[in-house]
């Protein structure tokens, strides 16, 4: 039995409102390697996404199963790939498009730099630029040691600024490729380049307006107006510039973008933009949210439970009355709920976590086998998933078995990247469970994998 490789670490912090908020420390070109991403976990938003993802990445031939599409919880009015086939879409751009096709082009876009391999080439990108730098830096602390200490330092400045150039040439052509490809992607699934025209547009604006701030040397991608002329001419070759929306489409898009708004945005901000006058399914779905977070519950319930009358059928007001009554510290009440929500949509590893972790939270012995049947489903889709792992802890040693318990725990501290804690508790689990049963051979398999890096964890 393998480990599967883990390309990023996460670590679950809350879970609240059908947003489940993740920590994740991954490596991205454009950002420090130890930076991290909060991303938002959500069923109902993710499955939107990867409806939207999924006919480009076939168009592109990528690898359907390599690729996915995650929410990250930043404000920022941005979208980017990192390697090695994963898409990052920031809260701040949902908020701020309009439309599904919209949303739609800027992931082409960033499919497109996935299909050139520019996650790949942006090592040799980095490593070209370093040269000039490296050279200045020689030169720069040879003339320094000659008594020409201003000069020297003038000399590593030019160098540093010709790095800055160059890396910032290299990524401006990735990105003009990157909107070609878009369109190509566009016209082969079918759909309009209009959004994708209309987003850059609303950027070139905003950039004009605030070009005088702008070092237009060391910008990373063309100008927006260089943009919007070379997309004009694909927008007008295409035979399917006019194709619009559909209205569940447009409904399911708004839907996802007022529950996000309602979970993120300060709450004031958030009342504003979705006030009490605003009868609007997509407004009321906001002020669940919103009202949850304030808190004030019985105005939440209010609104979930008019949004359940008008769609008795959609799984995910039903998880989130489920979590407002978890938020009430009344779980039993949520467990309904919950186990409604996956009734619909069996297949959703978060909507079984959600209906575990209702269980688990009632302390009743009798629910902890019910919510283990859960959890393992939901890790048969999702087995890096650290919350679930946790909470199989936690249901193993209800339960009183203990060496699945500390497997359980071992297999948490794995997905998270702490092999140190991980080595530990496989060792514990290793140790009492039957030797040459699969559970076994698991543990054993982590205790292989995870103390090389252990012991390189302790060294860094």
């Amino acid at each position: 039995m393998s480990l599967k490789p883990r390309n990023s670490t996460l670590r679950k912090l809350v879970f609240a409102a059908g947003f489940a908020a993740t920590l994740m420390g991954i490596t991205v070109p454009a950002l420090a390697q130890n930076n991290r991403i909060f991303a938002l976990r959500d069923t109902e938003t993710e499955e939107m996404l990867r409806s939207y993802e999924m006919p480009l990445a076939r168009a592109a031939g990528l690898d359907l199963s390599a690729v996915h599409v995650y929410l990250a919880g930043d404000p920022d009015i941005n979208a980017f790939a990192t390697y090695p086939e994963d898409i990052f879409i920031c809260a701040g751009i949902m908020m701020w498009l309009h439309t599904p096709n919209e949303l739609i082009g800027v992931m082409a876009h960033e499919t497109g730099h996935l299909s050139a391999g520019h996650l790949s080439r942006g090592a040799y990108g980095m490593q070209k630029a370093m040269i000039p730098m490296l050279l200045s830096m020689v030169l720069g602390v040879g003339a320094m040691i000659a008594g020409a200490g201003e000069a020297g330092m003038a000399i590593m400045g030019i160098g540093q600024a010709i790095a800055m150039g160059q890396m910032a040439a290299f990524t401006r052509v990735q990105e003009s490729t990157a909107d070609q490809i878009a369109a190509k992607l566009l016209l082969a699934t079918h759909q309009s380049p209009m959004g994708m025209y209309k987003t850059f547009q609303r950027f070139a604006n905003e950039e004009a307006m605030s070009a005088y701030k702008m070092d237009k040397f060391a910008v990373d991608h063309p100008s927006g107006q260089d943009r919007v002329f070379d997309l004009n001419d694909m927008v007008e070759a295409s035979p399917y510039r006019e194709v619009q929306d559909s209205p569940q489409a447009l409904h399911t898009f708004l839907m996802v973008q007022a529950k996000l708004a309602g979970f993120i945005l300060p709450v004031k901000d958030a009342l504003n933009r979705f006030p009490e006058s605003d009868k609007s399914e997509p407004a009321r779905y906001a002020r669940t949210m919103i009202y949850m977070r304030a808190p004030n519950f019985q105005k939440a319930l209010a609104e979930v439970n008019g949004l359940i009358v008008d769609e008795p059928n959609n799984p995910y007001f039903y998880e989130v009355r489920g979590q407002i009554y978890i938020s009430m510290a009344k779980p039993a009440l949520g467990i309904p709920d919950y186990q409604k929500s996956v009734d619909l949509r069996p297949d959703a590893p978060q909507l079984r976590l959600g209906l575990a972790t209702a269980q688990l939270a009632t302390e009743n012995t009798a629910l902890a086998a019910k919510a283990l049947t859960n959890l393992k489903a939901a890790l048969l889709v999702e087995d890096d998933d650290p919350t679930s792992w946790y909470q199989a802890a936690k249901a193993y040693s209800t339960l009183g078995n203990e060496p699945m318990a500390n497997l359980a725990t071992a297999e948490q501290w794995y997905s998270v990247g702490d092999m140190r804690k991980a080595l530990i508790f496989a060792i514990r689990a290793r140790g009492k469970l039957p030797q040459g049963t699969p559970d076994w051979e698991r543990a054993g398999d982590i205790v292989g994998a995870a103390g090389p890096q252990a012991a390189q964890q302790r060294g860094g």
